[in-house]
């Protein structure tokens, strides 16, 4: 079922039923003025009869003698009785029924008179009463009349109603419709924001979010293209090494065979480890989840990554700590907590002189844990600190896969981190802020 039709019957349901009530309720009330200005006439006919009765010559007994609607004043359709207190019927008009009209009491009377339905008001007057009536049929032929008259304007306003609440509804979906066919309109691979104006305020934020799911899949594309041409780029020249040295090692024998054996295990190394690293950036930049239940505190994570970073020998890295450390643990999985600050390690372990030692701060404040590490290199060109955290890119022709970086630099978007690069005279200085959990903090 449409949106169109869903809302019209819904709306138009609502539409019919408070409509309908309205019309009982104004038809009712309708009804029951209609006849109470009819009986308000028959009293009224009968007090003007009664004060016509003091003017005109009236029988002294019943001897069939009838007077007119015109003698008596009474407007046409209406019947008329005098009689006496006696029950004697002294005139009656034209339109009076054969069989006497009950006047036993004074006030409003039904009565069924040779079939009839007939309907009487009685006043008494002096030694005379006056009674006029009217038929029941007669009544219901006019109430049906003008409950008609007045249904008619009803059920066309509702009609009506119905018809422009369609238009009305149509002419609000407009724009969906218009969004439905630019949608219609792109080609399969086609990624652009979609351009539709004039949409109403309620509908534009599902623009600009459709608009923002576009650009993240055409993030996500541009991100897998790019790791399909980087892996095929970066893998070929290790594959193609390690295939040279076992072709040498499968020709020749000694010595040579085995430096050519060690090359292809250092080339298999490096394979792996850019494998690795690949992967860990693509499950970084991806939407799988880290969260293992484990948290570390920073002084944890610090000692972990020291000894990942330097294969279990951490005589090269000096880690200062401060007396006030704080024992909260991070707000971030654990695992990438380790994995950015043993890449940040690793580099500046590989750009460091080997006479020299790597040192670690570690420092902590209300929300914040901060890592500093220092090395003692010739440090970056200030107009490469920009470009540090790219794929792939390496300082000159240095070795490694140029992946570390930006690794680090994807846990820092996706985990709300901070990390800052600052030439310092002897050496890089990096810093890497990590969120603090509140729930230790607060502990």
């Amino acid at each position: 079922m449409s949106l169109r039709l869903r809302l019209s019957l819904t709306l138009g349901s609502a539409f019919v039923v408070i409509w309908m009530l309205a019309a009982a309720w104004m038809l009712c009330d309708l009804r029951a003025q209609m006849m109470e200005s009819l009986d308000q006439r028959l009293a009224a006919s009968a007090r003007m009869v009664s004060g016509l009765l003091e003017q005109l010559p009236v029988p002294a007994s019943n001897d069939g003698a009838a007077l007119s609607a015109e003698q008596l004043g009474i407007p046409g359709g209406l019947a008329c009785q005098v009689s006496s207190l006696r029950g004697e019927v002294l005139a009656r008009s034209h339109s009076t029924p054969d069989e006497p009209l009950a006047a036993d009491a004074s006030g409003f009377h039904d009565q069924l008179i040779n079939g009839e339905r007939w309907r009487s008001f009685t006043l008494t007057h002096g030694e005379l009463r006056v009674t006029t009536a009217d038929r029941q049929d007669e009544r219901d032929t006019l109430k049906y009349s003008v409950l008609l008259a007045a249904s008619v304007p009803v059920a066309v306003a509702l009609l009506g109603s119905l018809g422009l609440l369609w238009l009305g509804i149509g002419q609000g979906l407009a724009p969906l419709n218009r969004m439905r066919d630019a949608l219609k309109r792109r080609s399969a691979d086609s990624l652009e924001p979609l351009d539709v104006s004039g949409m109403p305020n309620e509908l534009q934020p599902l623009l600009d979010t459709q608009n923002q799911l576009f650009q993240r899949i055409a993030q996500t594309l541009e991100r897998e293209r790019r790791l399909t041409g980087d892996a095929a780029h970066e893998l070929r020249s290790p594959l193609t090494a390690i295939k040279t040295h076992l072709q040498v090692a499968r020709m020749t024998q000694g010595e040579t065979r085995d430096r050519s054996l060690a090359h292809a295990e250092e080339g298999a190394d490096r394979l792996h480890s850019t494998l690795e690293q690949l992967l860990l950036l693509a499950r970084v930049e991806g939407s799988l989840s880290f969260e293992d239940g484990v948290q570390c505190s920073a002084e944890e994570v610090a000692r972990l990554a020291m000894h990942d970073a330097s294969h279990g020998h951490v005589s090269r890295i000096d880690l200062r700590l401060p007396d006030d450390l704080s024992a909260a643990a991070l707000d971030m999985p654990s695992v990438l907590a380790i994995a950015a600050l043993r890449n940040l390690l690793e580099n500046a372990l590989h750009h460091a002189p080997r006479n020299t030692r790597v040192e670690l701060t570690l420092s902590t404040s209300a929300s914040l844990a901060c890592f500093q590490v220092r090395d003692h290199g010739s440090g970056i060109a200030e107009e490469q600190l920009s470009l540090v955290t790219q794929r792939f890119w390496r300082q000159g022709s240095g070795e490694g896969s140029g992946l570390g970086l930006a690794i680090v630099q994807a846990i820092v978007q996706r985990c709300g981190c901070l990390l800052t690069f600052a030439n310092q005279p002897d050496g890089l200085r990096v810093e890497l802020r990590m969120p603090l959990s509140r729930e230790s903090i607060g502990a």
